[in-house]
């Protein structure tokens, strides 16, 4: 855990983090908990590995639950009523879920996800959040970036909606600022064991290895769940980004910081 995580005490604090039942959500919602959070831990179709966070949550003496929600049907709401009913309210929201590589799932399936779930989360929560509240958008340079700088073909589609994902809710900064609640944004690159890094080095063969090459590392999920973490207490500005490996190619060819 990062000194930064380390060292904010969420007690009394409840944590929506969307997609978390694997991967880096899973990962952040213990790390959460970990530091007095009640979390909700989020999921679509897998009940049993969402319980199986949770277990893990409540056997290491923290306090969650489980609520299966799809943001991309009504969701939202879903997951906000629980956090109200169980704990009592939201302090902090982790926009955690993306998808988009996912087939079968509709043509416009990345953008009703990474971009109109997002706004509908986070406009169901801070209708309910106080002062002081926190939410945290994870995206990756591939997507903050991708208006300047070319990606993969095949995540070419998720990218774009990512990124239109952000422009969206960088459009509520004011409405946050007003509730007192303050958005940061963390950007990673690719990320060593995730779904989205397998398929992506299915579909273009070496780019997982020629990402490393490129970045000098590459962070596992538990690494970057840990800077993802960090940024619900970190002593940022509003809209801040926070860019976790690797980003200074990205910015060197001419991308926003």
């Amino acid at each position: 855990m990062s000194e930064t995580t380390a060292a904010t005490d969420l007690s009394g604090r409840t944590a929506i983090v969307t997609g978390s039942s694997r991967g880096i959500g899973a990962e952040t919602a213990k790390l959460l908990a970990a530091a007095g959070a009640n979390v909700v831990v989020n999921y679509r179709q897998k009940a049993p590995r969402a319980n199986k966070v949770v277990a893990a949550i409540e056997e290491a003496g923290g306090q969650a639950i489980a609520v299966g929600a799809d943001l991309t049907d009504g969701g939202a709401q879903t997951l906000v009523d629980a956090a109200v009913e169980a704990f009592g309210g939201v302090d902090i929201l982790v926009l955690n879920a993306s998808g988009g590589m996912e087939s079968g799932l509709g043509e416009d399936y990345a953008l009703r996800l990474n971009r109109d779930a997002q706004v509908d989360m986070l406009e169901a929560a801070a209708s309910v959040m106080k002062p002081g509240g926190r939410v945290v958008f994870v995206t990756s340079h591939q997507a903050h970036f991708i208006d300047t700088v070319p990606t993969m073909d095949a995540y070419v589609p998720v990218a774009k909606s990512k990124r239109a994902g952000e422009v969206a809710l960088r459009e509520r900064l004011p409405m946050l600022e007003e509730k007192g609640v303050r958005f940061v944004v963390v950007s990673g690159d690719m990320i060593e064991g995730t779904i989205t890094a397998t398929l992506l080095d299915r579909s273009t063969p070496g780019a997982i290895e020629a990402r490393r090459e490129a970045a000098g590392k590459l962070y596992s999920v538990e690494e970057f769940a840990v800077e993802v973490a960090s940024m619900v207490g970190a002593d940022v500005e509003h809209g801040h980004t926070e860019y976790v490996g690797g980003a200074e190619d990205f910015l060197a060819a001419g991308g926003r910081g």
